[in-house]
């Protein structure tokens, strides 16, 4: 029998899910109006993605008592935030202000693989414990 390989989520479902899981850490619940000023878009548009999220097992969502992150999507905000971490360690290594920084993770985060941000991250600590190297590197010319 073939087992079909598994589906990562959609970028917009990690999205949700890394700002939700962020919420709740941060304030301990997500209401839909954080959610929705968080990634800057409607409240309508939040209560779509968030039913969704629920029939795809991400949240679990009680009307007007807020939402919780079910293992499923504790485990991709995790992902998530870790990813983030990870690259913005490395940005910060090459002396990217944080504005680029962010932009650039926002675009990196939802398409590298597993196996590359696994190199980013070994690369990254490479460079951390050799702080002379990494001075070498970050001279102009």
């Amino acid at each position: 029998m073939r087992v079909a390989p598994s589906r990562r989520p959609s970028v917009s479902t990690e999205d949700y899910l890394e700002r939700i899981g962020e919420l709740v850490d941060n304030t301990g619940g997500a209401r839909m109006v954080d959610i929705a000023r968080v990634l800057g878009v409607s409240r309508p548009s939040v209560t779509a993605m968030v039913k969704r999220l629920a029939e795809a097992g991400y949240v679990d969502y009680t009307r007007y008592r807020g939402l919780l992150l079910t293992a499923k999507g504790r485990s991709v905000a995790v992902q998530m935030k870790n990813r983030h971490a990870t690259l913005k360690r490395f940005l910060a290594l090459l002396g990217l202000d944080e504005e680029t920084q962010e932009n650039d993770i926002e675009g990196w985060e939802h398409c590298l693989s597993p196996q590359t941000l696994v190199q980013v991250e070994a690369l990254t600590r490479f460079l951390e414990a050799r702080p002379a190297l990494l001075r070498e590197f970050q001279q102009p010319g």
